[in-house]
């Protein structure tokens, strides 16, 4: 922390004693505390010879000529990868010495998000996120389903006596919202669930017990990378034109995936109603190749070349 310009460093009263700043809140609660706290991080490792990705400043890379280290941040948690194993000793020394860092070794938790190794490749799963999740909410007895969603029920906004606690509802949507990080097959059903967050009822919330009981019984599903060297991208969407019994609007869905290994998916209702089933399937399109656009230029800076051609498929 330092001084504001202008302020004097003298204390009138004792003549030499330095005037101290008295926080009226703690310093994660400052705006300017990530900004500051970025370009501290920045600067050392500016200094070492690392540069941020131009497509994404969380990342950093050294590449000299061949061996290549990346560094990934979130906040203050960081990730260490690349096949330069002497620098990466020397960066963490020096990373321990500017910042006092603790090193976990082997990539196994991050941020809610358990990491499992195989021969084949890596597993990207959230089943400690879900037993917690469960045993709070008291559900972890239920009986598991195998759809996220009743195929009986179509939801609509006011269908139901409204619930006299919306937050908890609220809060279960949030927790539920964390898991898509991991669970592509829970990304339509969070999506859906999420448009009632104003004004719950309590067929909504059955059918938030719905996806608890579906968790129940695939906690162990995650995402798979393969650690093959096949870098051919492929996309596939589609979308459901004036599905939105409430608004007609339509919810588009999209996956990306690198070789075998699924890298980008989301299911989002489009803020417009479109007036056919081809507007809508062109709207689809033209949003899952505004992702492509950005998330080609990321492998360029892992030094990964991927193919100039990306078909994409949709069903029209």
């Amino acid at each position: 922390m330092k001084l504001p310009p202008g302020l004097t460093t003298d204390c009138p009263s004792s003549g030499s004693a330095p005037l101290v700043c008295h926080l009226q809140k703690s310093l994660y609660g400052l705006s300017q505390t990530s900004r500051e706290w970025y370009a501290e991080l920045s600067q050392a490792l500016h200094s070492r010879g690392y540069s941020h990705s131009p497509n994404n400043h969380s990342f950093f890379i050294k590449q000299s000529p061949s061996p290549i280290v990346l560094l990934a941040v979130y906040v203050d948690d960081i990730i260490l990868s690349g096949d330069d194993l002497e620098e990466l000793s020397a960066l963490k020394s020096f990373l321990d010495s500017q910042f006092k860092i603790k090193d976990l070794s082997t990539l196994n938790y991050f941020l809610g998000i358990e990491v499992y190794y195989t021969a084949s490749g890596l597993l990207l799963h959230q089943k400690k996120f879900i037993r917690d999740l469960l045993q709070k909410y008291n559900y972890n007895i239920v009986n598991p389903v195998a759809c996220p969603l009743d195929l009986s029920i179509k939801l609509k906004a006011d269908m139901g006596d409204t619930l006299a606690f919306p937050e908890f509802y609220r809060s279960l949507v949030g927790k539920l919202n964390f898991l898509t990080h991991t669970r592509p097959d829970l990304s339509f059903a969070v999506q859906h669930l999420s448009q009632y967050l104003q004004k719950p009822t309590h067929t909504h919330m059955k059918a938030v017990i719905h996806l608890l009981r579906y968790l129940k019984g695939t906690s162990d599903i995650g995402v798979f990378f393969y650690n093959d060297l096949v870098f051919s991208i492929s996309t596939y969407c589609n979308n459901d034109w004036a599905a939105c019994p409430d608004t007609r609007r339509y919810v588009i869905g999209f996956c990306i995936l690198l070789g075998g290994s699924l890298i980008s998916w989301k299911a989002k209702k489009q803020p417009v109603v479109s007036l056919s089933s081809a507007e809508a399937e062109y709207r689809s399109v033209s949003k899952v190749v505004a992702e492509l656009v950005g998330l080609l230029r990321l492998p360029s800076d892992f030094g990964v070349n991927v193919a100039v051609h990306v078909p994409v498929f949709c069903d029209n």
